[in-house]
This record gives C-alpha cells, structure tokens and sequence, in this order.
C-alpha cells in the first residue's frame, strides 16, 4: 500500500536570524500522523502529533494549537525537549503567475508534487525558541509545499531572499513509467520581473558536482554554489514513512549568478542562503 505525505515550509528570514517551520501530516500503511518540524541556523527539532490534531482548511493548517497560513504562523509547542511559543505576521504574499509544475501538474503518479505559494512576503512578529528570542521585523518571507509519496532520491534545492529579489531552484531524479529523469523547476524574481526555469522549458543541468548546480534555458542561466553548509537534520518521507534524514542549511554561505543573453543581471555571495544537496558530492 502506496503511503502519501502534504507539507508547507515556511521561512522566516532576518539579516542576522532564520527560522522554518515545516507543518506535515503523513500516512504509511494505515497509520497516519503529523509533525512539526523547526529549523533555525544552530539546531533543529521534531515534534510528533497524533493525526487527530490535524486540520487543512484550504491554506490554513493547524496542528493542535498552532497555526500556519496566509496570514501568519502561531507557535504553541511545549515538551520535556522544546520550548516554542510566539506569533508572526505575513504582509502580501508573492505568488507565482502559474503552477511551478507546469503541464506535470497534470501527470498522475507522480512521486512529489511541489508548490510555491509565495515567493516573498514581509514578516513581523516574534517566536521564543527555549528561551532565545527571534525578532522579524521588516523581514522577508517564503512559503512553499510539498505532497505525494517519497522525496526524490537525489536532489538539490536552494532558496534565497536577496536585495531586490528572490530565487529558488530544485534540481532532481524524477522516476517516471520505468526511466529516469533530471527535472528542474526554478524560480527567479528580479526587479519586479519573474522568470521561470523548468524541464518543460527546455531547461538542462548541465553541471552537478563539487556541490554547484549550473542550469541553462535558452538565453538565461543559473548557478547556485554551496559553498560553506550549515547541514541540520530532518525528517523525510519514503512511501510516507518519515523515516529518511535529509540535511538543510537554513542559513549558510553560498553564490548565485543569474545572466540572460551572456549579461550578468546578478551575482552575489551570501550568508543567508537556505540549500539542500542531497547528490553525492
């Protein structure tokens, strides 16, 4: 019996601090629970719920007394491990002009589905983590999802909020009727301007090692490197069993180059750069 898992990763980004919250529910065999997953720049934490404290109302979720949605996210978690209370506020989110799948939207069986339902938003509020306090005020947002059974097996996925933009871009295997397949879908907005790299655009990896992803669609191409991790752990889904442990950097240091026609629109190295690299190195 196949199992099935629904996510959202919402991030939370100051100049000095990072804080994603990963809301879950997941189902292997007959048994069904959700989590709560968070993510700063120093540690991370599971918290398991019973299936019973999940509840989805379009993009609204809420696990027994916290809150993920539009408009915010409220923390109320309290064990022997984790103390984690507070609340922050989203200003306008910045949705993507269509489905970041694109026409594979539409291609059942699929192993993992994702979504970008903001590609940054302000953020204001404050969130107390056993007792270190983490203060958003004027910060930048993002907000994404995932659903199906399994993450892929390789992968790579980075984001990043930067001074007049923002980017995120995930490079992976992708199983489908019997072969396999490197599937790209990406993001950049720059300057008020968004411009979209995907598989069903005709864009090709043509560089993955030495932990540096380098994507070419026509006339625009992308390079992403990880140059310093920050790697904490987390819970994955297989077959909806979150039994994989994957590595994020919320926060590290990396360097991104964005240029359309052979002319640099951008290129930056940063602290603040959230990726995972689960190819091998």
């Amino acid at each position: 019996m196949y199992g099935s898992f629904y996510g959202w990763y919402l991030k939370c980004q100051s100049d000095t601090q990072t804080l994603a919250v990963i809301p879950a529910v997941h189902k292997a065999g007959r048994k069904r629970s959700c989590s709560i997953q968070i993510i700063t720049d120093n540690d991370a934490w599971v918290i398991p719920f019973t299936d019973d404290v999940f509840h989805r109302k379009g993009r609204n979720i809420s696990i027994g007394e916290n809150r993920f949605g539009e408009k915010g996210i409220l923390l109320k978690v309290h064990t022997p491990e984790l103390c984690l209370t507070g609340k922050v506020d989203f200003g306008p989110l910045s949705p993507l002009k269509y489905d970041i799948m694109g026409p594979f939207a539409l291609v059942p069986f699929m192993e993992c589905r994702h979504s970008v339902w903001s590609m940054r938003h302000s953020v204001w509020g404050n969130i107390c983590i056993n007792g270190q306090a983490y203060s958003f005020q004027n910060a930048c947002g993002y907000w994404e999802g995932d659903r199906g059974r399994s993450f892929p097996k390789e992968y790579i996925w980075t984001q990043c909020c930067f001074p007049e933009g923002s980017l995120m871009l995930s490079v992976a295997d992708i199983p489908m009727a019997g072969i396999h397949f490197t599937g790209i879908i990406g993001v950049v907005v720059w300057k008020g301007k968004e411009y979209r790299l995907a598989t069903y655009l005709g864009a090709k990896a043509v560089q993955i090692q030495n932990r540096i992803v380098r994507i070419v669609q026509g006339n625009l191409e992308l390079e992403a490197r990880l140059l310093k991790a920050a790697e904490r752990p987390l819970n994955a889904p297989a077959k909806g069993n979150m039994v994989r442990t994957i590595h994020e950097s919320a926060a590290c240091q990396a360097f991104y180059h964005f240029c359309k026609e052979g002319s640099t629109l951008f290129e930056f190295e940063t602290e603040r750069a959230s990726f995972e690299y689960e190819y091998p190195c």
